[in-house]
């Protein structure tokens, strides 16, 4: 990117998450579009004052006369056994930060088509890739093309099914899909799939529509499950869907721990590919 755009475009920055967010704010300020990156999830919260107590609220605190659109592309989750410094999911804990949108892809075109329209978006986006999937072949996808966009807060039919909705991201979303295929091999099962693709704007309305077909819905993410966005989207559910719930809505979730560096410990907290199975398959019998 320096060698086509150079060094006053694309440039590195000192190894120092608040600077660069502080930095950031301020070039935004100046009418500049800064797209920042921070290496990992786990290390964004030395920044988190500045995106939580300038970034996110610039437009309201000066009246909508400026507003600071940083685009903050950081690697997260697990499954690499990285332990607890660097496989930390934080979706949860920005979505509860008025003003800040977040993506968070599943694929190669996802990414690249919400990254575009992230650097159209004339406020904050926190855009989440996780690492996991950077080499999964499950992620690849063909060139989607140049002027491709792809726009926030519009979910993905992933798999088409009738007797149960998953509403998932993420590594969770194709653990998910491949429990889907099994459950239907096996024993004919019908399960949909939804990949939110955006934390926020959240796409109420394609996981109500299906929740209201299949009357039956579980909730899956990377997350832990206390405080997970998981725990919202099975809120706002049940305040919209309640009538249409043939039972309570499930939640799979990693467990409220830090996640270990021993590849066995690791598996142990997070969401396996067996949980996820046996957790739609209860579900659905």
């Amino acid at each position: 990117l320096s060698t086509n755009f150079g060094n006053d475009r694309v440039f590195n920055s000192p190894l120092a998450e608040a600077s660069i967010l502080g930095v950031a704010n301020g070039m935004a300020l100046a009418g500049l579009k800064p797209v920042v990156e921070i290496q990992f999830g786990d290390y964004i919260w030395p920044a988190f004052m500045q995106m939580k107590n300038e970034t996110a609220p610039m437009r309201y605190r000066s009246n909508n006369a400026w507003s600071a659109p940083v685009v903050v592309r950081v690697a997260v989750g697990g499954y690499i056994h990285g332990g607890l410094c660097h496989s930390q999911n934080i979706e949860s804990i920005y979505a509860h930060v008025p003003g800040i949108y977040i993506a968070y892809p599943s694929n190669a075109a996802d990414a690249k088509g919400l990254l575009k329209t992230a650097c159209r978006i004339n406020d904050p986006v926190l855009f989440c890739e996780h690492k996991g999937l950077y080499r999964q072949s499950s992620a690849i996808t063909p060139e989607p093309g140049d002027d491709y966009l792809l726009p926030f807060g519009k979910a993905k039919v992933v798999k088409e099914g009738n007797d149960v909705t998953v509403v998932s991201y993420g590594v969770s979303m194709w653990d998910s899909v491949l429990a889907a295929k099994k459950l239907e091999e096996e024993f004919g099962y019908s399960v949909e799939v939804i990949d939110i693709r955006t934390i926020i704007p959240l796409d109420e309305e394609t996981i109500f529509r299906s929740v209201k077909k299949t009357n039956k819905v579980i909730v899956i993410h990377e997350d832990t499950l206390t405080g997970g966005f998981g725990a919202e989207i099975a809120a706002r559910i049940a305040d919209n869907c309640f009538q249409y719930l043939d039972g309570p809505i499930k939640r799979i979730a990693a467990k409220d721990t830090h996640i270990p560096y021993a590849p066995i410990l690791e598996n142990e907290v997070l969401p396996s590919r067996t949980q996820i199975y046996d957790g739609i398959k209860k579900l659905i019998e």
